[in-house]
């Protein structure tokens, strides 16, 4: 997903011999007992459906392979026993909906990404399609593949257990509705039309809640339950001497620098009023209408900031200090808190090894911003275009390049939230609460009206990678503190029956 992983943060408490117990058979209800054996049983099954999923590129953001990537999402839900299931074409990329009626009291609404980030094969060790199982060094084996985490891995253990289920005889303790995203890793522009489609809204409005199939564990075994995420909106901020009115309307040798003026430099002085000279957003109004943390969310940074390893969360990140210098439990706020305005990457001219002598008659800034709760796309946008023009810089072109996302808030006393936290225990994880991802994903469109759903990540498993190479998802664990498929298949079993 397009999301900052809280492996940036999160290091928590997990014991060896409270994953060891979890995954014992004194676990197992014994009604559930069944269940459990088909899990072992289907295994090499499992494995092998992951990996068909993982050979399929589907990326949104090249236009690859996404009619074949919904289509085998569908076939994948059918054979997990789901009665309908359909492609819903949008202006871009399909989605796909599907939904299996138990005659249960309760429905479970899923939502399931079938696109990619892209891949550059030459940075990987393994083939990115290929989907090999692989022995990492005191991890276990994996399959490494893109998209393997990122959520291709834990999607296939969710749809395991309902083949598990199956294969014991036992009915399906909850209904299911599944919607499927084609273009979440570039900012899903056309899901709400998926999901706001009468006969798929419909079957959603039933649902208790929303969950996100995830490898949710630490290397040390602790999980984080998120309670929201931040918007995002990503731009093209463009400059060029057509627009400008100055400088070539074309490439042209780099010794006309002494005559004419710079369409990259143009850029460059625009972007250096967007910041502080610490790289602090520096628009006006932008911080305006940030909601301050209410009382519970401070009450959770603080359980947060004692649970976890300052050290463990600066490596995770590669760095060495937070900004602003601020101490541990600042910087875990602001991560929760703070908007952001970040430079993706700058793009146009020569690129390639060496020089070459040309100046560029357009340049790119490729930005993105973190929303929190009170502000709006919108009205971000709306700013970065007044703050330019009130500075002489009109001419600089304000694109949106994906698509846009609202901030995201669950209560924890949701009965998903409830439910996922009761299924983590049985586990022997104490689940650390958090009041919001740092990253974003659709989710406004169900948590928003006309929904309004409670929404959840939910799993245990490993695995590490998403959107870089060499992307894996954990099969079989070495690691004591770290569970595997098989046990993250069995928890999504448990969920269901927790929510049934």
């Amino acid at each position: 997903m397009t999301t900052l992983s809280r492996r940036d943060f999160v290091a928590g408490s997990l014991t060896a011999g409270a994953a060891l117990a979890a995954s014992s058979s004194a676990l197992a209800a014994p009604d559930r007992n069944a269940i459990y054996k088909e899990i072992e049983r289907r295994q090499a099954d499992s494995v092998a459906r992951l990996q068909e999923w993982l050979h399929q590129p589907s990326i949104a953001a090249e236009n690859m392979g996404m009619q074949e990537g919904s289509e085998l999402t569908r076939k994948l839900l059918q054979d997990a026993g789901f009665q309908h299931a359909e492609i819903m074409p949008t202006k871009g990329a399909p989605g796909v909906f599907a939904t299996l009626d138990a005659g249960a009291r309760n429905t479970l609404a899923v939502y399931f990404m079938y696109d990619v980030k892209q891949v550059d094969p030459s940075e990987w060790s393994s083939p990115p399609w290929e989907a090999r199982l692989i022995d990492k060094p005191n991890v276990g084996k994996v399959v490494m593949a893109r998209g393997a985490v990122n959520q291709k891995g834990p999607q296939a253990a969710f749809l395991s257990a309902l083949h598990a289920i199956r294969g014991a005889g036992r009915k399906m303790p909850v209904n299911l509705v599944v919607v499927a995203d084609g273009e979440e890793e570039i900012g899903s522009p056309n899901f709400p039309e998926v999901v706001l489609a009468p006969k798929v809204r419909a079957a959603l409005s039933k649902a208790v809640g929303l969950m996100l199939p995830e490898a949710g564990q630490e290397l040390d075994g602790s999980v984080t339950i998120e309670l929201g995420s931040k918007g995002d909106v990503e731009l093209d901020l463009i400059a060029s001497g057509e627009k400008w009115g100055r400088g070539p309307t074309r490439d042209v040798h780099s010794s006309y620098a002494a005559r004419i003026d710079q369409p990259a430099w143009r850029l460059v002085q625009a972007l250096n009023t967007m910041v502080t000279a610490t790289g602090e957003p520096a628009i006006d109004g932008f911080f305006d209408n940030v909601k301050p943390l209410s009382a519970a969310e401070q009450a959770m940074l603080d359980v947060a900031a004692q649970r976890l390893d300052e050290a463990v969360a600066k490596e995770s990140a590669a760095v060495k200090v937070w900004s602003r210098d601020a101490n541990f439990r600042r910087a875990l706020e602001d991560g929760v808190s703070r908007p952001t305005l970040t430079i993706e990457g700058l793009v146009g001219g020569y690129t390639g090894p060496g020089g070459k002598t040309i100046l560029p008659h357009r340049m790119t800034a490729k930005i993105d911003m973190r929303l929190v709760p009170n502000q709006t796309p919108d009205e971000l946008i709306g700013k970065v275009k007044a703050h330019l023009a009130k500075r002489g810089f009109g001419d600089i072109e304000v694109n949106v390049n994906g698509g846009v996302n609202e901030t995201t808030t669950t209560s924890p006393d949701s009965a998903l939230i409830r439910a996922a936290r009761a299924t983590y225990k049985r586990y022997g994880i104490d689940a650390l609460m958090w009041p919001r991802s740092g990253g974003s994903w659709p989710g406004s469109v169900f948590t928003g009206e006309p929904l309004k759903l409670a929404t959840a990540d939910f799993g245990v498993g490993y695995g590490d990678g998403a959107h870089a190479p060499d992307e894996f998802y954990l099969i079989e664990s070495k690691n004591p503190k770290v569970l595997g498929m098989h046990d993250a298949t069995k928890s999504h079993v448990d969920l269901l029956y927790a929510l049934a």
